[in-house]
């Protein structure tokens, strides 16, 4: 199940306000991941067009039941769900939200864990 698929069944219809859509993994130390030593940035591109997403995790508010909530839902179709430093941030970013507002945060991990990249 995507990302998308799981915040529209998670949330009231129409309630969905994603946050930081805008952030993107860099590549400032020019990494190459796997055992082909494909350049992480081509390999992100690639995601990005095959997914729809900039990144591996989802974050924003909506409402669960009427309730307003904070939500973040991981996509393991997105590099398997690996957890590189955008992922970070913004679940962070969320978790801060959430408790300045005083809200239920809600995270689903779908991840193979956190890889080096």
């Amino acid at each position: 199940m995507s990302s998308s698929d799981r915040i529209e069944v998670s949330i009231d219809l129409g309630t969905w306000n994603p946050m930081d859509e805008d952030m993107v993994s860099l590549d400032p130390i020019a990494f190459h991941s796997g055992g082909v030593g494909e350049p992480y940035k081509e390999c992100i591109d690639f995601y990005q067009r095959r997914i729809g997403l900039t990144d591996v995790v989802q974050t924003g508010t909506g409402q669960l039941n009427g309730i307003p909530v904070a939500i973040g839902v991981m996509d393991f179709q997105f590099m398997r769900g690996s957890m590189g430093s955008v992922v970070g941030e913004k679940i962070t970013n969320l978790i801060e939200y959430a408790t300045n507002e005083f809200l239920p945060l809600i995270l689903v991990c779908s991840s193979g864990g956190a890889c080096i990249q």
